[in-house]
C-alpha cells in the first residue's frame, strides 16, 4: 500500500536530558507561584470555556521521513514528536498545498490554494518582496478565531509577502539591492503584516530567518532595529564544511541572531501564552509557533550540536523535536493541557541538497523512499508530517490513512469553534475533526479529491489511489544534471503531456499510466 513505508509502531518515549528542559522554566514556576493563591476561579473559568486553546507548530522543509514515528529507518530519534503522535493522531497521507514556502504558508493562513490569490502559482518571497498573498478581505485563521473571542499570536517565520516602500513612497520589489532602500518610517506599521491579518501579537521575520537577504525582526508591525549593515556568511559556522549552504550575504539589523533563531521564537511563544493566562485567563488563545527547522542553512543552536549522531541536520531536527517537547511541557506545567489542541505540520518536503547529503552521509532519507523533494510535484515534495494532540478529545494512538492538506486546518478549527465559513472563505479546506476524534468511518474519505501545486504553480490532483500531474517532469527540480542526476527515473511515457500514477501499486511514481488508463485520467482532468 502507498503508506506502508511510513506506517510503523511508535517507539517508547525517551526521557530528555536536563539541557532539553524549558529555557524559561524558572520564569514559568515563578508565574505559577504568583497566581496559585487566586488561580481557582480563573482555572475554573478556563475549564468551562467552550473552545480550546490552539497551538500550531509549523516546521520548515521537513520531509515525511524526518521523524522517527514516520520513518523506521531514520538515523536519529525524535522522541517528543513520537510521543505526541502516540498521544493523539498521526496522518500518513498529509500534504502541503505547495512544494515551496510562501504558497504553502498562504494555504495555512487562508485555507486555500495559492492560485486563489495569484491566478496561478506563486514564488517564495525574498528581501522586501510583496505585497502579501493574503489580500485585503481574505479571511485568515487569526481573523476567524479573533471573531470567536480568541487572543491570537504568531512567532517565527512569516513569509507570505509584505509591502515595503522607499523614501519616495514607491513600493519595493524583492531582492538584495532593494533591501537597503526600505524607508522604515513610511513602511511601518506594515499594512499587510500579521497584525493586519488577524493576529493581536507577532514577532516574526519577513522571510526565511537565516537565508534571506533581509535579516530583521518585526514586532507587532514595527521594525525595532532596521537593517543597516552587510551580513557576511564567514561570520557563521559552516557545520561539516557545507551545511551553511544557502545563507545569503544580505543586509542585517545589529544583533541579529542566526544560531538562536528558533530558541528565540519559542521564548516569544512561551511569553505570549504565559502573559495571556495571567491577563486574560477567561479567553482562549491561538498561536502559531513558526520554526525555520529544517530550512537551509542548517545552523542548530549550540546546545544541540552533536546530539543526534546524524550530522548537523540531524541535530537541527533534534532541536525541533526538543522545542515541540517544551511546548507540551509548558501547557502541562500551566495546567491547561486538557484544554489545548496542539497541531504539528510542515510547509513542504526536504531541500534538495539536504536529501542528497543525508542519504549519502548518514544513510537517512528525508523523503522516506518516496520520489521527489522540495519543489517537486512527486510525493516527496509535498507529503509531510501531520500530528494532532488534544487530551480527552482526540483518542490516543490513532493512525489515519485519510488524505488531507494543510488547508484543512482552517475548516477543522472552524468546526471546533462553531464558526460558519462564508462561501468565499477557505474554499479548499475540509473538516478533519471527525477523523481526529475517531468518529469518521476510516474507509469513507472526507475529501472528494486533493489538489496540490508545484514550484512552478502546475497542478496535481489526487483521488483515492490515483494521482494525475498536469505537466511533464518534476514540476520543480532538474534531474538531468548535477547532484540530482543520480536520482533521475526515466519516463515510461515520454510523449505524454501529463503523468498518471497508481500510488497503491506504484508509490514511487515510476510507471506513467497516462495512455494506459485513459478513463481514469480523463476523470481526474475534469475534476
Amino acid at each position: 500500500m502507498v503508506n506502508a513505508a511510513i506506517n510503523q509502531g511508535i517507539p517508547p518515549v525517551v526521557e530528555h536530558s536536563s539541557k532539553n528542559k524549558l529555557v524559561c522554566f524558572s520564569f514559568v514556576l515563578c508565574f505559577l507561584a504568583t497566581v496559585s493563591m487566586n488561580a481557582t476561579g480563573s482555572q475554573q473559568e478556563r475549564y468551562e470555556a467552550k473552545f480550546p486553546n490552539i497551538i500550531i507548530i509549523y516546521a520548515d522543509d521537513l520531509g515525511i521521513g524526518d521523524l522517527s514515528c514516520y520513518n523506521p529507518n531514520a538515523s536519529y530519534n525524535t522522541p517528543r514528536l513520537d510521543h505526541m503522535a502516540a498521544e493523539g493522531i498521526r496522518f500518513l497521507d498529509a500534504h502541503s498545498p505547495s512544494t515551496i514556502c510562501s504558497p504553502s504558508r498562504y494555504g495555512l493562513y487562508s485555507g486555500q490554494q495559492i492560485y486563489r490569490s495569484t491566478g496561478r502559482g506563486g514564488g517564495a518571497f525574498e528581501g522586501p518582496g510583496g505585497p502579501s498573498y493574503l489580500k485585503p478581505g481574505t479571511l485568515t485563521l487569526g481573523g476567524m478565531l479573533k471573531q470567536k473571542g480568541y487572543h491570537t499570536g504568531v512567532f517565527g517565520k512569516w513569509h507570505v509577502g509584505l509591502t515595503w516602500f522607499d523614501n519616495k513612497g514607491k513600493r519595493l520589489g524583492g531582492g538584495f539591492d532593494n533591501s537597503l532602500l526600505i524607508d522604515y518610517d513610511r513602511s511601518t506599521p506594515l499594512i499587510d503584516g500579521p497584525n493586519a491579518r488577524g493576529f493581536d501579537a507577532s514577532f516574526v521575520t519577513p522571510n526565511c530567518p537565516t537565508t534571506d537577504p533581509l535579516y530583521i525582526y518585526i514586532e507587532n508591525g514595527m521594525v525595532p532595529i532596521p537593517a543597516d549593515r552587510r551580513h557576511l556568511r564567514s561570520t557563521l559556522p559552516n557545520p561539516a564544511g557545507k551545511w551553511r549552504w544557502d545563507n545569503d550575504e544580505g543586509w542585517m539589523a545589529p544583533g541579529y541572531d542566526f544560531l538562536g533563531a528558533d530558541l528565540m521564537f519559542y521564548e516569544k511563544t512561551e511569553e505570549f501564552i504565559v502573559d495571556h493566562l495571567k491577563n486574560s485567563p477567561e479567553k482562549p488563545f491561538f498561536t502559531v509557533f513558526s520554526t525555520q527547522i529544517a530550512h537551509a542553512p542548517v545552523l542548530p543552536a549550540r546546545e544541540f550540536v552533536g546530539t543526534s549522531g546524524a550530522g548537523p541536520r540531524g541535530d537541527f531536527v533534534v532541536e525541533l523535536d526538543t522545542l515541540v517537547g517544551r511546548v507540551i511541557d509548558l501547557v502541562k506545567e500551566l495546567g491547561i493541557d486538557g484544554e489545548t489542541l496542539i497541531l504539528f505540520n510542515a510547509d513542504n518536503g526536504a531541500e534538495t541538497m539536504h536529501v542528497d547529503w543525508m542519504r549519502e552521509d548518514h544513510d537517512h532519507d528525508p523523503s522516506a523512499g518516496l520520489r521527489g523533494m522540495k519543489r517537486d510535484a512527486w510525493e516527496g515534495g509535498h507529503r509531510v508530517p501531520f500530528i494532532a494532540r488534544w487530551p480527552g478529545r482526540i483518542p490516543q494512538g490513532q493512525v489515519s490513512d485519510q488524505i488531507t492538506n494543510t488547508t484543512d486546518i482552517f475548516a477543522t478549527l472552524a468546526s471546533i469553534v462553531d464558526f460558519t465559513l462564508p462561501d468565499d472563505a477557505a474554499v479548499d479546506s475540509f473538516d478533519m475533526l471527525p477523523v481526529m476524534t475517531g468518529k469518521q468511518d476510516p474507509v469513507k474519505p472526507v475529501r472528494p479529491h486533493l489538489l496540490t501545486q508545484s514550484f512552478r504553480g502546475e497542478f496535481q490532483i489526487r483521488k483515492g489511489q490515483w494521482k494525475y500531474l498536469d505537466h511533464q517532469g518534476s514540476g520543480g527540480n532538474n534531474y538531468e544534471r548535477g547532484a540530482l542526476k543520480k536520482y533521475e527515473i526515466k519516463e515510461t511515457a515520454p510523449e505524454a503531456p501529463g503523468q498518471l500514477y497508481n500510488l497503491a501499486a506504484d508509490p514511487q511514481e515510476t510507471i506513467n499510466l497516462y495512455f494506459k488508463k485513459t478513463e481514469v485520467r480523463r476523470e481526474l482532468q475534469t475534476l
